[in-house]
C-alpha cells in the first residue's frame, strides 16, 4: 500500500499514542500507516489481531466493553496512555427496510455507533487528566446523504455526528477535540472488483469523477488529530469529491 512521506513540518509533530480500531485493513490500515510514518506510536485493534508493520496489534471486539478495556490496558502498558483515538471499526448488513431483520439493524448500530461510543468512553478519562485528546470518528457520506438499502449503516454513521458534538460540549474546555471524517467512495479491493458498469454509475454521481485514494482519507485524519487542529471540534469533514455537498 502506498504511503505518503510527511513533510518536514509534519515529521516534527509531537509524537502521540494513537489507537485505531479496525486498523487491520482498508482505510483503517492506511490511517495507521500514515500515523506510523509521522512518528506516532500506534496500536491497532481488530478481531483478528492483525496490524500493519510498526504497529502494536491488539485483538478486541468493539461491541464488548470488557474486550475493549483489556485492549486499552495492553496499549497503556506497552505504549502509554492513549492520546488519539480513531474509531474506524465498522460493518455493513445491507437490506431494504421492509426486509431488514432486527439483528441486521442492531448489529450494525452496535458495532459502528456503539463501538465508537465504547472506545471514546474508555479513552476519555486519561484524556481529561492529560488535558489533551483527539477523538476522530470515521463516518461515511452514507450517514449524511442517505443510501437506499442502508438504513442501518446510514443511521449508525449519522449518529457519530451527534456523538462527536456531545463529546465536544462535555470536554471541549479540557484540550480535547472530537471530529467526524466522512469518506465517500474510496478505491479499495472491494471497489476495484465492482463490475465496470456499476463503477461508471458511481463515478457519474461524484463531481470529481474518481474514487478517493485511501491515503487521501488518512491524510485528513492525520491532520485533524494533530496539534495544528486544536481549535476544530464537533466538525464534519467530508472526503467525498463533492458527492455529499452540504448534507
Amino acid at each position: 500500500m502506498t504511503q505518503t512521506t510527511p513533510s518536514a513540518g509534519e515529521a516534527a509533530a509531537t509524537p502521540r499514542v494513537v489507537l485505531v480500531t479496525g486498523g487491520n485493513r482498508g482505510i483503517g490500515r492506511t490511517i495507521a500507516e500514515q500515523m506510523i510514518a509521522t512518528g506516532h506510536r500506534i496500536a491497532v485493534t481488530s478481531r483478528s489481531g492483525d496490524a500493519p508493520e510498526g504497529a502494536l496489534a491488539v485483538a478486541a471486539d468493539v461491541t464488548d466493553a470488557e474486550s475493549l478495556d483489556q485492549a486499552f490496558t495492553t496499549v497503556e502498558a506497552e505504549l502509554g496512555a492513549v492520546e488519539v483515538v480513531v474509531a474506524n471499526a465498522g460493518i455493513t448488513a445491507d437490506n431494504l427496510l421492509m426486509r431488514m431483520t432486527d439483528d441486521e439493524f442492531s448489529s450494525v448500530i452496535d458495532t459502528n455507533l456503539g463501538g465508537a461510543y465504547r472506545t471514546a468512553r474508555r479513552a476519555i478519562t486519561n484524556m481529561i487528566r492529560a488535558k489533551f485528546g483527539r477523538i476522530v470518528l470515521i463516518s461515511s457520506v452514507s450517514g449524511l446523504y442517505g443510501v437506499a438499502g442502508q438504513s442501518n449503516y446510514s443511521s449508525s454513521k449519522a449518529g457519530l455526528v451527534g456523538l462527536a458534538r456531545s463529546i465536544t460540549r462535555e470536554v471541549g474546555s479540557r484540550g480535547i477535540t472530537a471530529n467526524v471524517v466522512a469518506p465517500g467512495f474510496v478505491r479499495t479491493d472491494m471497489t476495484d472488483e465492482l463490475p465496470e458498469k456499476q463503477q461508471k454509475e458511481y463515478l457519474q454521481q461524484i463531481p470529481a469523477k474518481r474514487f478517493a485514494e485511501p491515503d487521501e482519507v488518512a491524510q485528513v485524519v492525520r491532520w485533524i488529530a494533530s496539534d495544528e487542529a486544536a481549535y476544530i471540534s464537533g466538525a464534519v469533514i467530508p472526503v467525498d469529491g463533492g458527492l455529499g455537498m452540504g448534507h
